[in-house]
């Protein structure tokens, strides 16, 4: 996983992609399907500074741009 197999960013890209895919499946297989989801974080303080002053917030960063 170190080093790219193939040349040229497009290609490189794909790699490193198609390589974070497997990692995550590996890592969601050796889960067990009975086992809880971990407790919610804290907020942050900038999302406890908005909610302070009653300034709404989206519920993603993603959604910003659209």
């Amino acid at each position: 996983m170190r080093r790219c197999r193939y040349r040229g960013q497009p290609k490189a890209h794909l790699q490193h992609v198609l390589t974070a895919i497997a990692v995550n499946i590996e890592r969601l297989s050796g889960q067990s399907a009975t086992e809880e989801p971990s407790t919610p974080r804290p907020p942050t303080a900038f999302q406890a500074f908005l909610d302070q002053n009653e300034i709404p917030r989206s519920k993603s960063w993603r959604t910003l741009g659209s």
